[in-house]
């Protein structure tokens, strides 16, 4: 009896490279969807607002204060003034200081056209920094 030799045939040997097509794949995919959904994220409205009876700023911007009461009338600093001198007014305060506050305290019936334009004069002249003021509800007439 003849016996072959049993060699046995070597496979083809490990790979040691990873391939990293796939992966390169996938991240691009990522990346275009976070591309697309970026923006819409944040021009979203989020309305969950911390609720607090004291919330009090950190550091105390130099701010003026304009009011409008129910008629429409403008206030600065409590004195009723005309819209083009509130104007040269803000154009005065950015001068001196562009990083200067507007808080606006604003009559419930005033409608709202009336505040954008304040908001508009306020821009023009120069201010960016604008907040909005309220009072918190006491919880005898809270509304809900």
């Amino acid at each position: 009896m003849a016996f072959g030799r049993l060699e046995r045939t070597s496979g083809p040997q490990p790979m040691s490279d990873i391939n990293m097509t796939p992966l390169i794949d996938v991240m691009l995919v990522l990346l275009v969807i976070f591309m697309i959904t970026a923006p819409l994220m944040s021009s979203s409205l989020k309305l969950d607002l911390p609720k607090t009876d004291a919330a009090q700023p950190s550091d105390t911007p130099e701010f003026i204060s304009v009011s409008i009461d129910a008629e429409g009338r403008i206030f600065l600093v409590d004195k009723e003034i005309a819209a083009a001198t509130l104007a040269q007014r803000v154009t005065e305060t950015a001068r001196l200081n562009p990083q200067t506050e507007v808080q606006l305290r604003a009559d419930q019936a005033v409608p709202y056209g009336r505040v954008a334009e304040l908001i508009g004069i306020v821009q023009q002249g120069g201010l960016t920094r604008i907040g909005f003021v309220a009072i918190a509800p006491t919880a005898g007439n809270a509304k809900h």
